[in-house]
């Protein structure tokens, strides 16, 4: 150990002196990792008998830097649907925290249902109208685009997302809610998502089977975080008419929705922002009606009474109808009404003309000699449009309810609904999508879940629909040319019970998860999915619920 000399110290020494003093006191001060400890002053700092040397100024030495965390780039969330950008950014991502609240933005009351929502899945507080603090989710209306985009990011800790409409903030909550689910956490950086197809969704025939409130209300959820947002009810058929009815009671099954369930499901949906399509198929599958009026029933000229067909040249049958539409149509606010029009007995018979002369009499008589019974049901269905256009909602009818040829044509306004070539009447996709129309791919080759398999139907596989099946894949197996993609409106998937207790509602719902889950992805995102059907399958069952 060095020491210094005792006795006065003068001229260079004290200079010495004066430099080793500065080099202790800047030592002590925190010397770096792995130096030496500097050598103690003596006691009392000067030695008896000697003047202190006055140390010279020293400058305030500079600490050891801090190990800064560095993080990689984010990687996109993991979703079902996927999104369709994520700009990544590096930083720790966003984790719920018991400190950490949901917010609403600057003129944004409006998305308190999703706020309070998107809280209690993730144990957050909902605080409303606020600032936004560390670590809180922030929901805002705002920005431009289609009305269900929205752009989601992760910054400094905070979830902020926002949208020009509530329907894409809240699939923006969507994302965060499965992001979590999956991961754990959100990742950094900034998301901007939207649908390819503004039409998604799940048909369900309630008519043939009975199911119940909760049932559907249980579909609403599924759908929800799925980002799809349309749920088909077929309630009036052959087998069953499922909603209670004032108009006319004598309709309903014993097993049916009451009005007031309906409207349960229908705030659901709405907070969801789903939009259910109701429908009255007409004018066959319409026994249930026919039960409670059997004058209402066709006849074929050898006495045959086709079940379903009412008979068309019969104003009380129309009368009937158009008073149960009346009816749904005030207790229905969605925005599109289906016709139904398919499978119309009378027109599957080899020569109608021959086989319903009754029918064949009316159209020459409304349409002169030229007029065939496919007139008159095209008649019909133009005739049921127009009791619900004044509504204004979208009307529907399947494919086969449209006929090439005849004197009167389809109302133009009304959309596809494509689900065969198979039926009389049905043609390809080109026709109706050369002609102009709006079409929305209802597919029966992959789409259509049709209870006891019957007629050569099995149970489609969400893998089949993932790796095989786009929007475009309307009938079969072939795409139609992409210049159509426009007037694809979308895609729903269907449950048809026509062997009704072949499965239970269980069983329905959980054949029909995966499929739909295929689906989801297929109508929100345009590209070709990059994760193998093992992984996605897998994601699919980590982010449900």
């Amino acid at each position: 150990m060095r020491h210094f000399p005792r006795g006065p110290l003068r001229g260079p020494a004290l200079l010495a002196a004066a430099v080793a003093l500065t080099a202790v006191a800047a030592c002590s001060n925190g010397s770096p990792s792995g130096a030496g400890s500097p050598s103690p002053a003596p006691p009392g700092g000067t030695s008896p008998g000697t003047t202190a040397a006055k140390p010279s100024p020293t400058r305030t030495p500079t600490p050891s830097p801090t190990p800064t965390r560095t993080y990689p780039l984010s990687t996109a969330p993991r979703t079902v649907p996927a999104v369709r950008s994520h700009e990544p950014a590096r930083g720790p991502g966003w984790k719920p925290a018991a400190t950490a609240g949901v917010v609403l933005g600057a003129d944004s009351a409006g998305l308190a249902d999703e706020g309070r929502l998107l809280a209690g899945e993730l144990g957050l507080r909902y605080r409303g109208e606020a600032a936004a603090g560390p670590g809180d989710v922030e929901l805002a209306l705002g920005g431009q685009g289609a009305p269900e985009s929205y752009t989601l990011t992760v910054k400094d800790g905070r979830v902020r997302v926002t949208g020009p409409d509530e329907a894409g903030v809240f699939y923006g909550t969507r994302t965060l809610k499965q992001s979590v689910r999956s991961a754990g956490s959100m990742p950094e950086g900034t998301v901007t998502d939207r649908p390819a197809k503004p039409q998604r969704g799940l048909n369900v025939d309630i008519a043939r089977k009975h199911f119940t409130a909760e049932w559907l209300e249980d579909r609403i959820r599924e759908m929800g975080d799925l980002k799809l947002n349309q749920l088909g009810l077929h309630f009036s058929d052959d087998q069953g008419f499922r909603i209670e009815s004032d108009s006319h009671p004598e309709v309903v099954s014993k097993q049916h929705l009451t009005k007031a369930e309906v409207r349960r499901i229908l705030a659901l949906a709405a907070s969801r922002h789903i939009t259910v399509v109701p429908e009255i198929d007409s004018p066959g599958h319409l026994g249930a009606v026919i039960a409670a009026h059997p004058d209402l029933q066709l006849v074929s000229a050898t006495g045959r009474t086709p079940r379903g067909a009412v008979d068309i040249s019969d104003p009380d049958a129309a009368r009937i109808v158009d008073d149960l539409l009346r009816e749904f149509a005030a207790l229905f606010p969605g925005a599109y009404w289906h016709l139904g029009a398919d499978e119309y007995v009378a027109l599957m018979a080899k020569d109608p003309e021959a086989s319903y002369p009754q029918l064949a009499a009316a159209a020459r008589k409304a349409y002169g000699p030229s007029g065939r019974v496919q007139d008159l049901a095209t008649d019909w269905l133009n005739d049921r449009a127009a009791t619900v256009r004044p509504t204004g909602k979208t009307l529907k009818a399947w494919n086969d309810g449209f006929f090439a040829g005849g004197v009167v044509s389809a109302a133009k306004d009304i959309e596809v609904e494509y689900w065969t070539g198979k039926e009389y009447g049905a043609r390809t996709p080109l026709p109706y999508l050369q002609a102009g129309r709006r079409l929305v791919n209802l597919n029966d080759e992959y789409l259509y879940y049709v209870l006891g398999e019957p007629n050569a139907f099995t149970y489609p596989t969400g893998r089949r629909i993932y790796e095989q099946w786009t929007p475009r894949v309307v009938r079969g197996t072939t795409p139609v040319p992409a210049r159509y993609d426009a007037q694809i409106q979308g895609a729903r998937f269907a449950v048809w019970c026509d062997l009704a207790n072949a499965q239970t509602q269980d069983q329905v719902a959980a054949g029909i998860r995966l499929p739909l889950a295929a689906l989801s992805q297929k109508v929100w995102d345009p590209r070709t999915p990059t994760r193998p059907w093992a992984d996605f399958r897998a994601l699919a069952a980590k982010v449900r619920g």
